[in-house]
């Protein structure tokens, strides 16, 4: 099982971005030990989105056409309106996150990001959470909508709002040190897959 100190996490966002949903989990997952990478099809810096109006710059890592989803562990996924609508246009962004579903690498996704599952129709059948605006979206798109702080499900970490932050980070650690779920989701389809309570 990986150590999340030795772990690689991309953080996928772009202009947008709802500005704690990206600065806390990389702080958090920085602070674990892990690497964490911005990448965004912008170069430079992108602009978070706070309140009301425009917020903090951050600084892009690594371009999106520079990266594979095999150098990484985990992708992060943040919230905000604008961000999560930009990049479900963006096909490079849809197949990078496509490469770490198929790959059964944690996908962890908060807010407004689940729009980017449901264009890649990866909550059909799953237990899921989002910001309640897009509640209709996810049950729309075949996901089983709960109300929780986090929801886990085969790899696919959700949290509603920037409230959730904290267990959203602490449930990304958690994922990524039990390892890929590449296993657990074929045993979930033959039904002999073991769930643990509470978060599942």
């Amino acid at each position: 099982m990986p150590e999340i100190s030795k772990a690689k996490v991309l953080i996928l966002a772009t202009n947008g971005f709802e500005q704690d949903e990206l600065l806390v989990p990389q702080r958090k997952l920085k602070e674990a030990g892990a690497q964490v990478d911005v990448v965004s099809p912008e170069k430079g810096k992108i602009r978070g989105w706070k309140l009301k109006d425009w917020g903090e710059s951050v600084a892009v890592d690594k371009a999106l056409e520079d990266v594979n989803a095999d150098d990484y562990d985990a992708i992060v996924l943040p919230g905000g309106q604008i961000n999560p609508d930009l990049l479900r246009v963006n096909q490079k962004a849809l197949q990078l996150i496509r490469s770490f579903l198929d790959s059964g690498k944690i996908v962890a996704a908060v807010c407004h990001a689940p729009w980017l599952l449901v264009e890649l129709d990866a909550v059909r059948g799953r237990q899921v959470t989002s910001y309640h605006s897009i509640k209709t979206d996810v049950i729309n798109a075949g996901g089983k909508w709960v109300d929780r702080e986090v929801v886990t499900d085969q790899g696919i970490i959700t949290s509603r709002n920037p409230g959730d932050l904290d267990a959203f980070s602490a449930k990304i650690i958690e994922e990524i040190e039990e390892g890929s779920h590449a296993g657990r989701r074929q045993t979930a389809r033959t039904g002999k897959g073991e769930q643990r309570p509470g978060v599942h």
